[in-house]
């Protein structure tokens, strides 16, 4: 259960961590495109190298109320795997601090939290940081709602490069 290492992030004032291995970049926020009449969970649609990819309010998600500047410079994308099957998401945090071995962790009882994303408490620096597993975070309903949606922004990035050339 525990980690080898992992991404320890801001959301909300509350400091959290994911498992490195679940993380396949660090990204300052650039601007994004937000479809209308998208979900209040999503921030947008970042274009990534021309690959559409979903970026999520990870406070939303949670449950937990923090400031909802998008465009704010000092803000982070972690972008992950696992959230959705076949397809890359970011996950919206107030900031990225580190990557860092958890000194040990425990177990988190299953109710802890919706859909049972907080899988555990790692111990580091003397306090407890909730430890998120990056496949509850998201319901099968939200799942296959953000799976659609990164479906229609590859369809509409694909049109532009077709016209493009």
């Amino acid at each position: 259960m525990i980690a080898q290492q992992v991404v320890l992030f801001e959301v909300a004032g509350v400091v959290c961590a994911l498992d490195r291995a679940a993380v396949r970049e660090l990204l300052p926020i650039p601007r994004l495109w937000r479809p209308p009449a998208t979900p209040s969970t999503v921030a947008g649609i970042l274009d990534l190298g021309g690959v559409a990819v979903p970026v999520l309010r990870l406070n939303r998600l949670l449950g937990l109320e923090g400031r909802e500047a998008d465009e704010d410079v000092y803000r982070h994308l972690i972008l992950v795997d696992g959230a959705v099957p076949d397809l890359a998401v970011a996950l919206l945090v107030d900031r990225v601090h580190d990557v860092v071995k958890p000194e040990s962790a425990v177990a988190a009882p299953g109710h802890v939290s919706l859909n049972g994303c907080v899988i555990g408490e790692i111990a580091l620096g003397g306090g407890l940081i909730h430890l998120v597993a990056v496949d509850r975070i998201l319901m099968a309903a939200e799942q296959q709602g953000i799976a659609e949606l990164g479906q229609a922004a590859a369809s509409r990035l694909a049109e532009w490069r077709g016209a493009g050339g």
